[in-house]
């Protein structure tokens, strides 16, 4: 009988470290010829105390020399951007092949400027409620920059242990966007950590984020001088700016009226431009929401929206950046796609 308890005790542990941590190799990927030829990963990891938050990631490892060269971990911001955004459309080894990819299912390529051929690379869906990433429970959901930052470095320390190979190679944290708010707490998680003793230490040597949010005030309130130098803003408003906002165009107080009536100029001079990218055409979202003025990464929950774009007897003139995002909605939501990810139907 003791024999008989202590057996089931093991399965009943084997069970739950399993749900806690999972992995599985991927060597095929609908839409994509062939085998790829890349090591592809895809997992999840628990990162709060009963293991009920599941955190999704791809990893791909280096391309060149996974012993030796930099680990790094990508994280998407928005918040609540997928990772697979960072890996399909910036960084990654796989792009879409748009001239060949339709509504049925997107093509993928292979991608030449992919930091995978000089690094690993972890692509986490963080935080919870990203892309594949999921709770077991409702409570799980309520979710802070802070909350988040912790469980990321859970993520890590949990990931490295199972990847033992890599414990000493040189980690970056990367990322754009939101995740410059996120990035600097994650690797204080791991300085701390490291001073604290905690295993594994991590070998980190810094962070790389693109156009990243840092602080709300300064962010915004450069814009106007951005806009300036670039030749958008005249000099004569530009200076009239200065002088009636003494600087300040963040929460502005409202009984300032040269200053807001100025402010509502500027916004003329401006809201025909696509303001991540000024040299590119602003795109109007088709859809019948009127109210709608943007489609990106972070606003493929529109499925009329989707419909109506990809509805189009051709693809939309002028070309728009932010109409490929359709594609890897489209992906990422083909069920068999998620097969082959190993994405669980929690997700």
């Amino acid at each position: 009988m003791g024999t008989i308890l202590m057996y089931c005790r093991l399965v009943l542990v084997l069970v739950l470290s399993s749900i806690a941590s999972s992995q599985s190799i991927i060597k095929t990927l609908p839409g994509f010829p062939g085998n790829l030829p890349f090591k592809l990963e895809t997992g999840y990891v628990g990162v709060d105390d009963m293991d009920d938050v599941q955190l999704f990631y791809y990893f791909i490892e280096s391309e060149r020399n996974p012993r030796d060269d930099p680990l790094l971990l990508w994280l998407t911001g928005g918040p609540g951007c997928s990772a697979f955004s960072g890996l399909v459309y910036e960084v990654g080894p796989l792009s879409f092949d748009y001239a060949k990819s339709d509504e049925n299912l997107p093509t993928l390529q292979l991608n030449p400027h992919s930091w995978t051929k000089l690094a690993s690379m972890i692509f986490l869906d963080a935080p919870v409620g990203t892309g594949f990433s999921y709770s077991r429970t409702a409570e799980g959901y309520n979710m802070n920059d802070t909350l988040s930052a912790s469980q990321i470095y859970t993520f890590l320390r949990k990931w490295l242990i199972n990847h033992p190979k890599f414990q000493k190679n040189t980690l970056y944290i990367s990322g754009d966007s939101y995740s410059g708010i996120i990035i600097p707490m994650v690797v204080q998680e791991i300085s701390n950590g490291n001073d604290e003793g905690k295993e594994p230490k991590m070998n980190i040597q810094g962070y790389t984020i693109g156009n990243p949010l840092t602080d709300h005030f300064s962010d915004f309130n450069s814009r106007i001088p951005y806009t300036h130098r670039v030749g958008i803003l005249s000099d004569e408003l530009y200076e009239d700016l200065k002088e009636s906002c003494n600087g300040k165009y963040v929460d502005v107080d409202p009984s300032n009226t040269d200053c807001t009536n100025n402010l509502k100029l500027y916004t003329q001079c401006i809201n025909k431009l696509y303001s991540a990218q000024i040299l590119e055409p602003k795109c109007a979202l088709l859809s019948p929401n009127p109210n709608a003025s943007k489609l990106d990464r972070s606003s493929l929950q529109d499925i009329n929206s989707i419909g109506l774009l990809l509805s189009q007897p051709q693809k939309p003139e002028p070309w728009c950046r932010n109409y490929n995002y359709v594609f890897s909605y489209l992906w990422a939501n083909d069920k068999t796609v998620q097969k082959s990810l190993h994405v669980r139907e929690a997700s």
